[in-house]
């Protein structure tokens, strides 16, 4: 490892690399911008870096291999930069990370928020000195307004979990939940409104808790409905909301104004009850399915993805079978499908009657096919429909078209002049393009 003086007096040029969900990227926009803030620059893709920053996953063995892998690839593109490690693989196995010789500094999830300034307080030659913790009861820190990276920037409304899933290690990664006040929230989208993003994506670990720490407590329909009221013109999205979460009014509000997405992200892991019941999920198959029928009924043409889990220990056929039978009959539009990783310090880490892997494989297999059929599916219902997309900064390579994101998340490819990026407008959907997409036209004319 090299000596933390090693870095002072560089000119300040960084890499940052992101595994896992939202949340993390997010924190790494975070740290990115507040980096730019003080003076650093993001080194070009083919160009050194003096520091690299591998912001780590943990929920499956699959992505704490990925973070291992990706600060090794940093080592070899970058010889002599310092190589930091931080994020939830960090928080819950930094003695593993120490192990990898190709690593300089490990900080862990309350540590991040510090990045920026340890980073530059070691370039300019001063101490980086770290209280040496492992809490995760760090506050909820968000993206300062730097130059638009995103046309879709996420602003981390929550962290933490309190659920306690027997398969899940983020609780432990990420501390209890806890929440970002309304008024830093509505301070956030002000401003990218000013910035004319078109649409905001609102993440957090735990969503649908939001508010319940504070004294009183608020929630989040509470927050969309000072959002809506508030008189900003952006889109707001939410991300993954927990099935008994979604309120009748969240759904009555995103079905009477079109700030909120039409679009509803609804974590399923499994069809079957008794496998529900192991893995302390607080809901129900016939819960699920009642706040999909929800959604459909108030909002026919909204999009609504779930996850799926795939050879949870005790998984039989017959309860693999109620898993398929639930997802086939329900109108949902895409699926999320992973296989069930064991991770140490969680109960179910020690449960019997593991799946054999050759089963698991094949059950994702199948899973995610039944995802793809729904999905293309719905995408053909949407052809000759009008929709409201979001056009993203820069074209397809493929194709030479513009790529947008509708309300309901169907990404499609529109011809047109680049004033169009970063705007939102009405396309019409013609027809299935390769890839999974849909392929229409826009009249050109900004909603807002």
């Amino acid at each position: 490892m090299k000596d933390e003086g090693q870095i002072a007096g560089a000119p300040k040029t960084f890499s940052i690399v992101t595994l896992g969900c939202k949340v993390n990227q997010c924190e790494s926009e975070s740290i990115a911008a507040s980096l730019e803030k003080s003076g650093w620059a993001m080194a070009a893709q083919t160009d050194s870096a003096d520091v690299c920053i591998v912001n780590t996953c943990a929920v499956t063995h699959k992505a704490a291999m990925q973070s291992r892998q990706a600060i090794r690839h940093f080592r070899k593109a970058h010889p002599d930069a310092w190589i930091i490690a931080t994020g939830c693989y960090a928080q819950t196995d930094p003695s593993a990370l120490n192990r990898i010789t190709e690593l300089d500094a490990v900080y862990d999830n309350v540590q991040k928020a510090y990045l920026p300034d340890i980073l530059t307080r070691l370039s300019n030659g001063q101490t980086g000195d770290l209280p040496q913790t492992n809490q995760t009861g760090c506050e909820v820190n968000n993206l300062p307004l730097s130059k638009k990276t995103r046309t879709r920037p996420f602003i981390k409304i929550q962290d933490g979990c309190n659920a306690f899933c027997s398969y899940c290690i983020v609780p432990h990664a990420r501390g209890r939940s806890r929440s970002l006040s309304p008024d830093r929230i509505l301070e956030l989208i002000s401003d990218y409104d000013k910035a004319q993003y078109p649409e905001v994506v609102l993440t957090g670990i735990h969503i649908g808790q939001y508010g319940l720490d504070f004294d009183p407590p608020t929630s989040l329909s509470q927050l969309l409905h000072t959002i809506q009221n508030s008189g900003v013109h952006l889109r707001v999205r939410l991300s993954s909301i927990e099935p008994m979460e979604l309120s009748d009014d969240i759904i009555d509000l995103a079905a009477t104004s079109h700030r909120l997405c039409h679009h509803f992200h609804l974590p399923l892991q499994s069809g079957d009850n008794g496998i529900l019941k192991r893995m302390h999920r607080p809901y129900d198959r016939d819960c699920f399915a009642d706040r999909v029928l929800a959604v459909h009924s108030r909002l026919p043409h909204a999009a609504i993805g779930t996850d799926v889990m795939a050879g949870f220990p005790g998984e039989t056929d017959a309860a693999f079978d109620q898993t398929v039978e639930l997802i086939d009959r329900l109108p949902l539009t895409y699926l999320h499908v992973f296989p069930f990783s064991p991770r140490k310090g969680t109960p179910a880490f020690q449960y019997p009657d593991t799946v054999p892997d050759g089963v698991i494989k094949e059950r994702c297999r199948i899973l995610r096919q039944l995802g793809m059929n729904k999905k293309i599916a719905f995408m053909k219902s949407q052809i000759g429909q009008v929709l409201h997309a979001v056009i993203e900064t820069g074209r397809d390579t493929a194709t030479g078209l513009l790529k947008g994101v509708t309300s309901n998340y169907i990404q499609i490819m529109i011809s047109g002049d680049d004033c169009l990026q970063n705007t939102l407008v009405p396309v019409h959907p013609e027809k299935l393009g390769d890839g999974a997409y849909l392929i229409g036209k826009t009249t050109e004319s900004r909603l807002f």
